[in-house]
């Protein structure tokens, strides 16, 4: 944390402290979900907020400076993954026939599933059940309608009932907040 905010003045530091101990926990169990790899959440988390206090001075004005963060975590999170899974083609181009690959940690169930949604299903799901956020402020982290955000999860859902092999219509609300 200190190297984070050591280019802030002590009043900025003492504000962003306060931001970055009420933010952390949630931020880092967003990348988890966000990258699907709880071992660099913190990571990512933390390259967030150093972001952030390289620009405190603009971002602790908005309304919603976790918003802001947020959506860098999710940026992160998001490339990260997209990078990985460029690099795991590349190596199972390269690799010869035959030889297979150590599988990495089991994950649990329905986080594995979550983990193979597209990127803003996944965010929004993340933001949903971790964070408890209503559509509207998953639709203003993600930068979209809040019918959007909606079409998300449903989204979401309906792929999760698909994957975990549940029925999708059994409980038709169960990842669409109620308007």
């Amino acid at each position: 944390m200190e190297q984070i905010v050591s280019n802030l003045t002590n009043v900025d530091r003492e504000n962003f402290s306060a931001f970055y101990a009420r933010e952390f926990v949630a931020m880092v169990s967003l990348a988890a979900s966000v990258s699907g790899d709880a071992s660099i959440a913190e990571d990512l988390a933390q390259e967030a907020f150093h972001k952030a206090s390289d620009r405190w001075s603009e971002i602790s004005n908005y309304d919603k400076p976790g918003t802001w963060v947020r959506r860098v975590v999710i940026n992160l999170g998001l490339n990260r993954k997209r990078r990985i899974a460029r690099e795991a083609a590349a190596i199972l181009r390269l690799q010869p026939a035959g030889v297979a690959c150590l599988p990495s940690e089991p994950d649990p169930e329905v986080w594995d599933a979550v983990a193979k949604l597209p990127g803003k299903q996944r965010a929004a799901v993340a933001l949903f059940y971790q964070e408890d956020r209503s559509a509207a402020e998953i639709a203003e982290i993600l930068e979209c309608t809040e019918s959007t955000a909606r079409a998300h999860l449903f989204k979401a859902r309906t792929t999760l009932a698909r994957l975990l092999g549940e029925t999708a219509g059994n409980e038709p609300n169960q990842l669409v907040p109620a308007e």
